[in-house]
């Protein structure tokens, strides 16, 4: 059985794991190429320092890019930025100062980003890195710190999914309306926490800046992971990237590296096992728009033009859509033409550089000509800051990668997605429209999924590991049980809140009578996406509190899972035991209980990795080495601080 591309990175940059080819589900320790921070720099910071850790592991692996927040001149954030600065400078980190650009477009455009490498940044959309056939994903503040004084932190492989390319867009449609289509027509959870890799002959027709643009909104998707195969597109985009650097007298990697990656890509193996398959016919993709609110959402622009819906705000920035490619579009559409009345219209491009080579080809003098607002290279109203945002009542029509309600200003404003073109030429309209006439068309979903399941294996057990857990088995049956439903939001910013506290409010906003219901050592039981939802690591820790030993769950969200083990709480995704569970007790599902309790004992066998319930066996990923030692630690502070020999 061959390897998936993200099995066969995650070998070649393997710290510690099974001593067999890695396969998904998988727990494994990773040393990663690079591991970017931006902003939230300063919270590693404390982290790391809150370790005890003295010394960075690896300088070089690291780099800070300020983006978020750069429109910020308070003393507060200036005082914040000085201490980033001193500390990159303290241990010899890459450093890029605010207005320089934003992190992810510096990770490619300066060489960070190689083909084959597994580069991590705490930033969700670290899935672009994927675009130059990387493996990128994001990483929590706690993981960053332990990356910065180990130079490892633990994954899990997920499941991969291949998406097959076919065809070639028509004209007028772009990389951003493959994404939102792939977003719209599956929107049932079809790739969540999934590494997506895209095939067939359609991707070579794609732009580096649409593959980027694509991978990137794999994060909006539900996928950790956006890879696409090396080919002579990304090798003449690296070769550029190379070319670019070596003026400025910096070598990433060498024309070696060129040729070796031309001559041999990263690929996976022909017989590689995927859990399901998507094909998407880019000859049948044409403009949609997301939204309002949400990208599960896809209307054709056709029918938006038919609604002539009206727009106060227009947004050409973020990491997704303002490269050169978006930039030169939205000036092609606007030339000319001046901004309606009563719109605003944001522009922002992904980097200094960017900026540059536009101004130098004229595409920015055509977009400020038409009445673009000129903001700084950074992240700005996509994440809700700085100038620009969103008014009560407003719509905004935006080249961003979320239109989560409220995200880019009121939660009583609207706000779709759509490409660059499509943004200009709304601009210019004042409400939702293109900047030519297409077909109204969406194409059909296909997709198929295939019969995987985890291969029971048997794990050696590390002193202060359980061998086994037996407890009575609580079936929370919903899926997409959230944190606040796990612990409150009136609790999470109270600092008076007593463990023994937590253990009578935990589940309370799922089922108000869950405390009195259960005991400690019961072992809870719940469907997909458990612990999706807000970060607060208090819906991990008030389990504990509760003195649940471990969950049981047909997924998990992949922020839930990292908390949990982070905190030395074992997680465990079985969905064949839920499915299961579910069809026993129909009834009880059907009357709408929150909690059921059926009365009798699941056993869990981590030498084995199986779990027994009546009499029947339920496989799940062996806990190896790696999340063992989390939990014999307590979490991953612990366990680094152990490591550096400070306890």
């Amino acid at each position: 059985m061959g390897q998936t591309i993200v099995e066969k990175i995650a070998q070649t940059h393997l710290a510690e794991g099974p001593k067999r080819l890695l396969r998904t589900g998988d727990f494994v320790s990773i040393r990663p190429h690079h591991v970017m921070t931006h902003d939230n720099s300063s919270a590693v910071m404390s982290k790391f320092k809150g370790i005890g850790a003295k010394k960075i592991h690896d300088p070089q692996q690291l780099v800070f890019a300020l983006d978020h927040d750069i429109q910020n001149q308070d003393e507060s954030n200036h005082k914040k930025y000085r201490a980033i600065e001193a500390f990159a400078k303290e241990h010899g980190i890459d450093f890029y100062p605010a207005g320089s650009g934003i992190g992810h477009q510096i990770m490619v455009e300066r060489g960070y980003v190689a083909p084959g490498s597994f580069v991590v940044a705490s930033d969700s959309h670290s899935n672009m890195y994927g675009a130059l056939g990387a493996i990128g994903t994001p990483i929590v503040r706690t993981d960053a710190a332990a990356a910065w004084a180990t130079g490892e932190f633990w994954w899990q492989i997920p499941r991969s999914v291949e998406v097959v390319l076919q065809g070639e867009l028509p004209a007028g449609a772009t990389g951003k309306d493959v994404i939102i289509t792939l977003c719209g027509l599956y929107n049932h959870e079809e790739v969540l926490n999934a590494a997506v890799e895209f095939s067939g002959p359609g991707g070579a027709s794609l732009s580096m800046d649409a593959r980027l643009t694509i991978s990137n909104m794999t994060t909006e998707w539900g996928p950790l992971v956006g890879w696409f195969p090396v080919d002579d597109v990304t090798i003449n985009y690296l070769t550029r990237v190379y070319q670019r650097l070596k003026a400025l007298g910096v070598e990433r990697f060498s024309e070696k590296d060129l040729e070796s990656w031309a001559a041999n890509p990263p690929r996976p193996d022909a017989d590689a096992v995927y859990a399901a398959r998507i094909v998407l016919d880019l000859s049948q993709v044409v403009p949609h728009v997301s939204g309002p609110d949400t990208v599960q959402v896809m209307t054709s622009l056709a029918e938006m033009e038919k609604k002539k819906v009206a727009i106060q705000k227009a947004y050409l920035l973020s990491c997704v859509n303002s490269r050169l490619e978006d930039l030169e579009a939205a000036a092609s559409v606007v030339k000319g033409k001046k901004v309606a009345a009563g719109v605003k219209f944001y522009l922002g491009a992904a980097s200094k550089w960017v900026q540059e080579e536009a101004e130098r080809r004229g595409a920015w003098k055509t977009l400020l000509d038409a009445g673009a607002h000129p903001l700084p290279a950074g992240c700005g109203p996509c994440i809700g800051l700085g100038v620009g945002l969103l008014e009560p009542g407003e719509v905004g029509i935006s080249a961003t990668n979320r239109n989560f309600k409220g995200r880019m200003g009121s939660r009583d404003a609207q706000c779709y997605l759509a490409s660059p073109e499509v943004v200009a030429a709304s601009a210019i309209a004042g409400y939702i429209r293109g900047p030519r006439e297409m077909a109204d068309r969406t194409p059909v979903p296909n997709y198929t999924e295939f019969a995987t399941g985890a291969a029971a294996e048997r794990v050696d057990i590390l002193p202060g590991f359980p061998e086994r857990v037996r407890g009575r088995l609580v079936l929370l049956p919903q899926d997409n049980i959230n944190t606040d439903a796990i612990y409150g939001k009136d609790y999470t910013y109270r600092d008076d809140v007593t463990p023994e506290m937590m253990a009578k409010v935990v589940m309370e906003n799922y089922d108000p009578q869950f405390s009195a219901h259960t005991s400690s050592g019961d072992v809870i039981v719940s469907g997909f996406n458990f612990g999706t939802g807000s970060s607060r690591e208090q819906a991990v820790t008030a389990l504990k509190a509760k003195g649940i030993p471990l969950v049981i769950a047909a997924s998990f969200s992949q922020t839930y899972l990292r908390n949990a083990f982070n905190n030395g709480f074992l997680c465990i995704e079985i969905p064949g035991l839920v499915k299961r569970l579910r069809g026993q007790f129909t009834k009880e599902i059907a009357a709408k209980e929150k909690t059921i309790i059926p009365g009798d004992e699941i056993d869990i066998d981590f030498t084995s990795g199986m779990v027994h319930w009546r009499g029947e066996n339920f496989p799940f990923p062996a806990l190896g080495s790696v999340p063992q030692s989390l939990v014999i630690a307590q979490g991953v502070e612990n366990l680094v601080a152990k490591r550096l020999g400070l306890t």
